[in-house]
């Protein structure tokens, strides 16, 4: 499983024109699930993404969580984080989980998210996205489990 965070300013999903999400300050999440995942992981990614100290206090530009600063969570499916690039010039996606098997996992993250954070909100599963974003900093960050 691959968490890739993005600190932003603000963020939003729209879908067939529809805004159906968005967030102000806060870190806009791009989730990939692979084909040997497990709820496990995606509790244990969750608790990363809300503990990574990646804002900023009065003393270090990278000291305080997203629940510390009161920041809020935009997690988005991205079943492309699974990509294989190793060979050719078209990506594979062999390691990436099926869809029956990468929402429930992807749901799992949420749930743990929202277990500890009041404000997060998703993209739609499955559909085709614009994901819009104001980086912040820009801090990037890939986390995997």
């Amino acid at each position: 499983m691959k968490a890739l965070l993005q600190r932003v300013r603000h963020a939003a999903v729209d879908v067939d024109g529809e805004r159906i999400a968005q967030i102000g300050g806060g870190l806009l999440v791009l989730l990939g699930v692979e084909r040997n995942d497990s709820v496990e992981q995606a509790r244990w990614l969750a608790d990363k993404t809300l503990d990574l100290r990646i804002f900023a206090d009065d003393y270090k530009p990278m000291n305080r969580s997203v629940l510390e600063v009161g920041g809020s969570v935009l997690a988005v499916s991205q079943f492309t984080l699974a990509a294989d690039t190793r060979k050719g010039n078209r990506p594979g996606f062999s390691t990436a989980a099926p869809p029956e098997q990468a929402l429930p996992l992807f749901d799992a993250y949420v749930e743990a998210l929202r277990g500890r954070c009041n404000d997060v909100q998703t993209g739609r599963f499955g559909a085709d996205m614009q994901v819009s974003l104001h980086n912040d900093g820009p801090v990037t960050i890939m986390l995997e489990r």
